[in-house]
């Protein structure tokens, strides 16, 4: 797999590209994934005014390294947060997609109506045929790096 790496510049184009395919959808709330989708979160919760943004801390991989066979949740908002809220779902990316549907699943346990927004979308490596993300800027099969990755950041 190739692995490319990202600039902020990079990041901020494909952020714009993903707010195009939101401008036209109203949410309540917006989710950010830990860590990977804190950046793109921030992003377009301020870019659509969005006030009320929560976090879910999920663990899938660490680095390249895969930890769990199924996203474990470290942290989640309170059920009464999401409740009958449209809840937009923000994280980097779409690879298999075990993360976003973990989480899509658990908003809509708790009554929410989740939409999931990613910017990197992985069709290939989708272990849910059929599904994907509502909203995604770009389609790809490489490994992605991104800025705020220290591997790009550290050396």
């Amino acid at each position: 797999m190739k692995k490319v790496f990202y600039a902020w510049e990079d990041i901020l184009e494909h952020a714009r590209m993903l707010l195009k395919r939101l401008e036209d959808h109203e949410f309540d709330a917006l989710l950010a994934v830990t860590r990977g989708g804190m950046v793109p979160a921030a992003l377009l919760a301020e870019a659509l005014e969005i006030r009320n943004v929560l976090s879910a801390a999920v663990m899938l991989y660490e680095g390249e390294e895969r930890r769990h066979d199924e996203p474990h949740f470290l942290q989640f908002p309170v059920d009464a947060l999401v409740l009958d809220k449209r809840v937009l779902v923000v994280d980097d990316v779409w690879d298999s997609g075990r993360t976003a549907v973990a989480v899509r699943e658990r908003v809509r346990a708790a009554g929410g109506i989740p939409e999931v927004a990613v910017l990197h979308f992985k069709p290939k490596n989708n272990a849910f045929p059929g599904d994907g993300p509502d909203y995604y800027a770009i389609e790809t099969e490489d490994w992605i790096v991104y800025p705020w990755d220290p591997e790009a950041w550290v050396h």
